[in-house]
């Protein structure tokens, strides 16, 4: 029997409980025959200040990831999305590769990671030098300078916004990230790179490319575009970037 109302895929989406960007922003985005279904990790301290109060989140999110991806499978999905990207990039290119081993172990099934999401963007776009901004401490950002020098771009710099909680991160304002683009494209780069599921950044991403002349990558958008082209869905989604616009 096919799904009444995703009877292209269905996919499984794994989210902290203290987002409030990333499933709103898969809606916005999303296509006929297409249904997203998330399951929350439940995070029940959410400090994230300084590097040890980061720490702490991911350790929260390993304990329970394993037990968020088994519920998600109770609705038999066709594919697995990250709705979360800290952990996507910690360890650099290795990490990200043990990650999605570990999601795929646990579900049998692929998997979007918003790091490969990014790699594969920045690829598309022919870009070399980046600028990254990110709602993490300095211990994440790390992290992400780790990734994408190990796949051979240079960062030229990263703009840490260093929320305190992981709820704050959806309070960061669009006047806080614009002012932050604006900086990070006065730098040598090719393009632009925004991390943090729980950041919202789509819009501003959209409308920011066409003022910078830079592609400007907002994570979900990247995540949500490789879910649909890994799964031969190719409908173009207007108002959340040229990534899913035009490619």
């Amino acid at each position: 029997m096919t799904d009444a109302l995703g009877w292209r895929r269905k996919f499984g989406v794994i989210a902290p409980s203290t987002n409030t960007i990333v499933e709103p922003d898969f809606y916005r985005m999303g296509v006929p025959g297409v249904t997203s279904h998330f399951s929350r990790i439940h995070i029940r301290d959410q400090n994230m200040a300084g590097d040890a109060g980061m720490e702490r989140l991911l350790e929260q999110i390993r304990d329970e990831i394993g037990a968020a991806c088994e519920r998600v499978l109770t609705c038999e999905p066709d594919y697995m999305v990250m709705g979360m990207s800290a952990e996507t990039f910690w360890g650099g290119v290795e990490g990200n590769k043990q990650f999605v081993r570990q999601i795929h172990d646990i579900t049998g099934l692929q998997v979007a990671t918003g790091a490969e999401a990014c790699e594969r963007a920045l690829k598309l776009f022919g870009a070399r030098r980046i600028g990254v901004v990110t709602p993490y401490q300095p211990v994440g950002d790390a992290n992400v300078r780790r990734f994408f020098t190990e796949l051979g771009f240079t960062v030229d710099r990263i703009i840490g916004l260093k929320c305190p909680t992981a709820v704050s991160i959806a309070h960061v304002t669009e006047e806080e990230l614009r002012a932050a683009l604006r900086e990070l494209a006065a730098g040598d780069v090719d393009a632009l790179v925004q991390c943090g599921t729980n950041l919202s950044m789509v819009a501003a991403a959209d409308e920011a490319e066409r003022w910078l002349g830079l592609p400007v990558i907002a994570i979900n958008a990247a995540t949500w575009w490789m879910a649909l082209r890994d799964n031969g869905i190719d409908d173009k989604v207007h108002g959340a970037g040229t990534l899913l616009r035009e490619h």
